[in-house]
């Protein structure tokens, strides 16, 4: 991947305001690469420790299972509460 990808992806991400949440397919079309929201999740996983990582979900509004207790703990502290583990849809 190169350089110029890594920082678009990185600039969407940053730009997700405290307390809202993003998809990694929305991230992905935002940054010029729709459907590649896997890429999105393995520049996350690779290179994100320094993001908002936390405030990107899966399409379904869940969080990565991995990840899942401390994504739902740092976006309950802004605010963003989840239900049965997943965002409640609008």
């Amino acid at each position: 991947m190169d350089e110029e990808t890594l920082e678009r992806v990185r600039e969407v991400v940053r730009a997700i305001p405290p307390g809202e949440t993003s998809s990694y397919g929305e991230v992905a079309a935002r940054a010029g690469l729709p459907g590649r929201a896997r890429l999105v999740g393995r520049i996350l996983a690779e290179d994100g420790h320094d993001l908002p990582w936390h405030r990107v979900l899966r399409a379904d509004g869940s969080c990565a299972p991995h990840i899942a207790r401390e994504q739902s703990a740092r976006l309950r502290a802004e605010g963003v509460l989840l239900v049965d583990g997943r965002l409640p849809r609008r």
